[in-house]
């Protein structure tokens, strides 16, 4: 049911471990907080976290007369959130599901939820280019003001990997809002220094080399990592900090794109 939504925002990357959960959690809390409805679609379906990182653990989902209701995460129901997560018995189950299963289950996250009038529709991916990006782009593909956000890390391994995910999305005709890169130095959560633990300035490079706008380098902070668990969005939690600025500017760039393009 992706009528009523106004904008679809899928968070890719080639590469496992490079934040895209937290930068999806993080983007979708901070347009909640920016005052847009929100919802945020967990497709990870061998390793959901976006439960986890709300602090919806142990929510249930139910069957509505028009879909599947998500959960939400506040009582204005400004975010609502969907995942398999919530359809397991606890955090450590494991989803043992060959490829046609885990197609039908996306297709009925895609097709059947009921998300109201969203201004946003944010989905959190699993790393690579397989059944489930398929399924997802199948459907998306004539979806208006539907775009990927990618996600990296300094690492020359992670870019090699992110190459192959841009590679995915042309040939998909998916297209790309532009590259952020997560992780980008260790930031000091008492003097704010940064410093660069990995190699720097790789995601700025990849943007420039396919044409594509750099969105932002997110550190690594310590305090961003406590709020993991909690639901809670950096630009309010901790508004003075490195990623809240980051994140402020992304939806800005976000929204300016969404107004050019009507």
């Amino acid at each position: 049911m992706l009528d009523s939504v106004k904008r679809v925002i899928i968070v890719l990357s080639g590469k496992g471990g490079v934040g895209k959960s937290t930068v999806s959690t993080q983007l979708a809390l901070t347009l909640k907080e920016r005052g847009y409805k929100v919802g945020l679609l967990d497709v990870d379906l061998c390793g959901p976290s976006v439960p986890y990182i709300l602090n919806l653990e142990n929510q249930s989902i139910h069957q509505g007369p028009d879909g599947w209701i998500p959960v939400y995460l506040d009582k204005e129901q400004r975010l609502g959130v969907m995942s398999i997560g919530f359809l397991l018995g606890s955090r450590n189950d494991a989803v043992v599901w060959r490829g046609p299963k885990k197609t039908s289950m996306i297709k009925q996250f895609l097709e059947d939820v009921c998300w109201q009038d969203l201004d946003f529709l944010v989905i959190d991916t699993p790393p690579g280019t397989s059944d489930e990006h398929i399924s997802v782009m199948d459907t998306l593909r004539q979806v208006p003001q539907c775009g990927a956000l990618i996600v990296t890390t300094p690492q020359e391994v992670a870019i090699e990997d992110v190459r192959k995910e841009i590679t995915f999305c042309k040939r998909t005709h998916i297209p790309i809002l532009g590259i952020v890169e997560n992780m980008s130095g260790y930031e000091c959560p008492n003097c704010s220094e940064c410093t660069n633990i990995f190699s720097s300035g790789g995601g700025q490079s990849l943007a420039e080399m396919y044409k594509l706008p750099f969105m932002g380098s997110i550190p690594i902070d310590p305090r961003v990592g406590k709020l993991a668990g909690q639901g809670l969005a950096a630009i309010t939690e901790l508004p003075d900090s490195t990623t809240s600025k980051v994140f402020n500017a992304l939806i800005d760039q976000l929204v300016e794109t969404k107004e050019a393009t009507n």
